[in-house]
């Protein structure tokens, strides 16, 4: 499959073509920009179409598996009713603990590059907690992370801020930035490359949205101002849509994320904690949680000074959080065994019953 011109701009290569040639050439590919009550507004090489998942896509696909931003797709259908009949495998995923499912996850967007994990310096010395959360939410993704903390000109001491943030987010650039000022805002657009995507996550507020259009020279997102007596964000991005920017980058703005749930994130807790781990491999034991166990090296470097211990509480609570995710799944998992087995017994026993159809 050749890779149409107006899909390139949107990220489309070589190698999504070759996914794509794997289901015949009758399917249309694209890239999902919007998503909203059951609808996708997928962007083709002959424009953008509203189309809806097939129905055998629906029954068939995994939990996460439905098409969301960021997707590449396969269209079929009609003109008048264009359906998703396929979705191609994901190089990335941003994934959290769906907030009104219990054991059930929300990709939050796919084939994504670069993840600006944004926070305001307005107000408050930035929550360290959340932004361990966010990154080891966007590191299990395999994205790359950044932090952004928005709004530096509100701010009476920037480089403390940014050095404690640095502390709570080793390996990560740290970048802090001002749309008031223009300060740091070069430093976001070198991320920002011809059909690369890049999405912005963060609490309400953060100035997603107006950041989005300093980027963008424009006011491509509508924005509203900042409630001064609580600093919380009123701007109107309400769903999660994917973006051009005139030089070429690719920009997904999401609504405010007001939890940030842990799904299976073992791997993603131990890189925003690469410090933790590291000294965890010197502890007297494998299994060490790091709580009260003899021999434990994480624990002796809090004692020493060497680890703060806010950020072994922080990730203890990670930790239990993605143990409980894991004993949801694995009792879910029974569950569906169960009625698997009961399923295969009534079959037995109308076959013994009724003897074999047909006959």
């Amino acid at each position: 499959m050749s890779v149409p011109d107006p899909l390139i701009a949107l990220g489309f290569d070589s190698e999504r073509a070759a996914l794509a040639a794997g289901f015949g050439d009758d399917l249309i590919p694209g890239r999902v920009i919007r998503s909203d009550r059951g609808f996708v507004a997928v962007h083709t090489a002959a424009g953008v179409v509203l189309a809806r998942p097939a129905t055998h896509l629906v029954k068939s696909a995994e939990d996460g598996g439905l098409p969301v931003v960021g997707d590449w797709v396969l269209l079929g259908g009609t003109e008048s009713e264009p359906l998703v009949e396929r979705v191609l495998d994901r190089a990335t995923s941003i994934v959290r603990r769906d907030p009104g499912r219990a054991a059930r996850i929300q990709v939050l967007a796919a084939n994504v590059d670069v993840v600006l994990i944004t926070h305001p310096l307005s107000g408050e010395a930035p929550n360290l907690a959340r932004i361990e959360r966010e990154l080891a939410l966007v590191w299990d993704s395999g994205a790359q992370p950044v932090v952004v903390l928005t709004k530096r000109d509100l701010c009476a001491d920037v480089e403390e801020a940014i050095t404690s943030v640095e502390a709570a987010a080793p390996g990560v650039a740290v970048l802090a930035t001002s749309t008031v000022t223009g300060d740091g805002l070069d430093d976001i657009r070198a991320y920002m490359l011809p059909g690369r995507a890049i999405v912005l996550i963060g609490p309400s507020g953060s100035g997603k949205s107006t950041l989005v259009n300093a980027l963008a020279g424009e006011d491509i997102q509508l924005t509203r101002e900042v409630r001064v007596s609580d600093d919380r964000g009123r701007h109107t991005t309400v769903s999660r849509e994917l973006l051009q920017l005139p030089g070429g980058g690719l920009v997904i703005d999401t609504p405010g994320l007001r939890a940030v749930g842990m799904w299976d994130s073992a791997e993603g807790i131990d890189q925003a904690f690469s410090d933790v781990a590291l000294l965890a491999q010197d502890c007297r034991f494998r299994d060490c949680r790091h709580d009260g166990e003899p021999g434990c090296a994480v624990e002796a470097a809090v004692a020493s000074g060497e680890l703060p211990v806010r950020r072994l509480e922080s990730y203890r609570e990670l930790q239990a959080e993605a143990r409980h995710v894991g004993e949801q799944l694995d009792a879910r998992a029974r569950l569906a065994r169960k009625s698997e087995d009961k399923q295969l017994a009534r079959a037995i026993k109308r076959y013994y019953k009724d003897g074999p159809r047909g006959t």
